[in-house]
């Protein structure tokens, strides 16, 4: 049984004690070795989501003792979507022959093939491929790993901090926030909806997304991507302009959403 990490306060006690794999997403260090140790403890085997992290952060799989690692060309990469890649234990993937219910995806006989012929099993995305094989040469001249997790933090620090000389707040302390994407408080002015906001934003060609994982009420704006200084300030800008737009003055949450975010 794979349980969903976001889904654990649906499982009764015996699921819990009953399941075997654990698939975590993992988002730079909000997710926690204390969690998937335990996870070992229990026998379970730990799949980690790393889509928006891989190739900005580190991860030590064999420390952490995974047994996959699932990724795309996208977000980390920068490169387009349309490729995926699943890094695992040799004996994950030969335990793995004939069990998979796809037949696409089924990624013992795609490693099995390819192992023997050096072919894809199906017509590859051939332009999707040579993409990637452009961002890896970007990713690599950047200086890696280390290059475009500060390129990451440099954006994030600059609309943090531009944000909240605005008077907006953050939903997650810095010392435990992650620079891929950045989730702020609602405003408690009444004026203030997030459809609205987002219609506004819109018009000055951006989109944001609400922030649908929270109780508290919040918007998220991605910083990862290939986003420059000139970006940071003509969001910023837009997000003034909605604002004084739509009326919103006050920009700080109420406090029983900054409860609930604590």
């Amino acid at each position: 049984m794979r349980v969903f990490a976001k889904n654990k306060r649906r499982c009764s006690a015996q699921q819990r004690q009953n399941r075997k794999d654990l698939k975590v997403a993992i988002n730079e260090g909000v997710t926690k070795l204390a969690q998937q140790n335990g996870a070992k403890r229990r026998g379970v085997r730990v799949i980690l989501d790393a889509i928006a992290s891989f190739a900005a952060f580190e991860i030590d799989a064999p420390g952490l003792d995974l047994e996959a690692i699932v990724l795309s060309s996208n977000k980390g990469l920068e490169s387009v979507p349309g490729v995926g890649f699943v890094i695992a234990k040799r004996a994950s993937l030969q335990a793995a022959a004939q069990r998979s219910v796809s037949l696409s995806l089924d990624l013992h006989s795609q490693w099995i093939h390819m192992e023997r012929t050096g072919q894809w099993r199906f017509t590859p995305p051939t332009h999707v491929i040579a993409a990637l094989a452009t961002a890896i040469r970007i990713h690599q001249a950047e200086g890696g790993i280390q290059g475009r997790q500060a390129r990451f933090r440099r954006v994030w620090h600059r609309l943090v901090t531009a944000m909240r000389d605005r008077g907006f707040a953050t939903l997650i302390p810095d010392d435990v926030a992650s620079p891929i994407v950045t989730t702020f408080m609602e405003p408690a002015d009444p004026n203030y909806s997030f459809a609205k906001f987002s219609a506004q934003m819109k018009k000055r060609g951006f989109i944001i997304f609400p922030g649908r994982l929270t109780a508290a009420r919040t918007f998220r704006i991605g910083c990862m991507g290939r986003i420059t200084d000139d970006d940071v300030e003509r969001l910023i800008a837009a997000i003034e302009e909605s604002m004084l737009e739509l009326g919103v003055r006050e920009r700080a949450p109420d406090r029983s959403a900054a409860a609930v975010a604590r």
